[in-house]
């Protein structure tokens, strides 16, 4: 049988899984987007708010598939 997916309850309101790998997905390209400019590695990027959506897109997913399976 396969795992299907549930809802997590905060205070009584249902959130999807999809809703929260996106906020953890936001979340950890936003501490990378950090340190890429902390140690002045953003400038190597032509537009660096399409590499934070990029990466807000590649982390979602991983934390999607790994995490929490979506």
């Amino acid at each position: 049988m396969l795992f299907m997916p549930k809802e997590f309850t905060i205070g009584g309101v249902y959130f999807p899984p999809l809703l929260i790998a996106s906020f953890l997905g936001v979340a950890a390209a936003a501490v990378t987007a950090m340190l890429l400019n902390r140690y002045r590695l953003s400038r190597y990027f032509f537009y660096p708010p399409l590499v934070f959506l990029a990466l807000a897109v590649i982390y979602t997913g991983l934390i999607g598939t790994f995490l929490i399976p979506v």
